[in-house]
């Protein structure tokens, strides 16, 4: 029998709760006033913050700490609107409702358990997880969750640029005052980190298809920025990695896509599509572009009307596409133009997305979190721009380009070795 995700007082326990995506899912259930705890390696800015919003955190990953709620719930007297004792969040306190809510666990505390594809089964809670009976979920389990509870949840999925452009999307619709809730895979500096808990009835979410899981989510508006094989440890070829989105297309309500890929344009049935291109008859295009070291603008199209010129702080083409899924996005749920521009215009991106980090003797570091060839080709041609344009917003213009590459994943770096050799050669050009 399939479990069901409870958020009416059940508590949560995160195996691995400071990572990027288990962290927003964290944040998210702790602010809906939902019993939090959680483990990881090592302490770090985002479990301090969890801790801060009421989640307990562990250090260190042991069976003991799956027990954290047991003195909780056993407490003999749990009032309305009080923290019972060996609780030390409050989430309780701040929502009295759930607090009533969660009376319904007093006789079953065992949490409910949530991992991600990185937490083997030999992990030790996980394994206590399984011997104690607490319901396990998957973190794209809870996500889907969320996702449903949402009547307007947008799901931004693609092997590239789903984090800006969520993240984008996310800042538009805050600045419209249209308060979404958001869950993003990276940290956004206009959000306060990678999660929103808002007071509507919209959902902004990063889509990983990393591992499969892209297949559970049924947003009622899906975002493919793009598809190609990242991760062939899990994908056996391209033809698998499409299925995969297809079979997440066919989930969405409404489907929007750029068609500047060919394997979305050709592979993908979509609702609404978006091109850098005007002869690709797209729903959204853009004309008179002019890209630099400082940024891009270009004069914004839907179908055969003119919106008017978008300016994006972001460098590069590829920040450009995804602009324009924020546009098409934003349009499709009747924001104006011009508030949709406005806010595109002071996004400032999310960080390690050509994240300027310091100069000295000047020389200027940019950190960039780029694992792909056509990543790394994109932001090593966003740093090229600002060589051969003269312009830039880092507080030095730089003369030459230095790329310090770390390989991530030993399967990608040996399926897409000649990739990774061809997208540095524009280095010594």
């Amino acid at each position: 029998m399939k479990q069901t995700v409870e958020f009416c007082g059940r508590p949560f326990h995160f195996i691995g709760i400071g990572g990027i995506g288990m962290s927003a899912l964290a944040q998210i259930v702790a602010q809906r006033g939902l019993p939090v705890s959680g483990s990881d390696v090592k302490p770090s800015p985002i479990t301090e913050r969890l801790q801060a919003m009421g989640a307990h955190v562990f250090v260190g990953q042991r069976a003991e700490n799956l027990q954290y709620f047991r003195d909780y719930f056993e407490a003999e007297a749990l009032q309305e609107g009080e923290d019972a004792p060996g609780f030390s969040g409050g989430g309780l306190a701040t929502l009295p409702q759930a607090a009533v809510e969660t009376k319904r666990w007093v006789g079953n505390w065992l949490p409910q358990v949530v991992c991600s594809t990185a937490i083997r089964a030999e992990n030790a809670e996980y394994h206590a997880a399984k011997a104690l009976g607490c319901p396990i979920f998957h973190r794209s389990d809870i996500l889907a969750a969320l996702i449903q509870a949402y009547p307007k949840s947008i799901a931004v999925a693609g092997t590239h640029g789903k984090t800006t452009t969520s993240g984008m999307i996310s800042y538009v619709m805050a600045q419209a005052q249209l308060d979404p809730t958001v869950v993003i895979g990276g940290e956004v500096k206009a959000l306060g980190g990678n999660a929103r808990l808002g007071h509507s009835g919209f959902l902004v979410a990063e889509a990983d298809e990393s591992d499969g899981s892209l297949v559970k989510l049924a947003p009622h508006v899906g975002v493919i920025t793009n598809m190609e094989l990242d991760h062939p440890d899990h994908y056996a070829d391209l033809d698998a990695v499409v299925d995969t989105f297809h079979r997440f297309a066919e989930r969405c309500d409404v489907l929007v896509g750029c068609i500047d890929c060919g394997n979305v344009g050709d592979r993908i049935t979509l609702t609404l599509s978006y091109s850098l291109d005007r002869t690709t008859g797209a729903d959204y295009s853009v004309d008179q572009v002019n890209c630099g070291g400082s940024g891009t603008t270009a004069r914004v199209w839907e179908r055969d009307h003119c919106l008017g010129e978008l300016s994006v702080a972001l460098l590069g083409f590829h920040n450009l596409s995804n602009a324009l899924a924020a546009v098409a996005v934003g349009r499709y749920f009747g924001l104006e133009f011009q508030t949709i521009a406005a806010a595109i215009a002071t996004y400032e991106g999310a960080r390690r997305r050509f994240e300027y980090r310091g100069h000295a003797q000047g020389i200027v570091f940019v950190e960039d979190y780029a694992h792909h060839p056509s990543e790394l080709t994109a932001t090593l041609g966003a740093a090229r721009l600002q060589i051969q344009t003269g312009t830039t917003r880092l507080p030095v213009l730089p003369q030459r380009i230095v790329a310090i590459f770390q390989p991530h994943r030993y399967s990608r770096t040996q399926a897409l070795m000649e990739d990774f050799a061809d997208c540095f050669r524009m280095l010594i050009r």
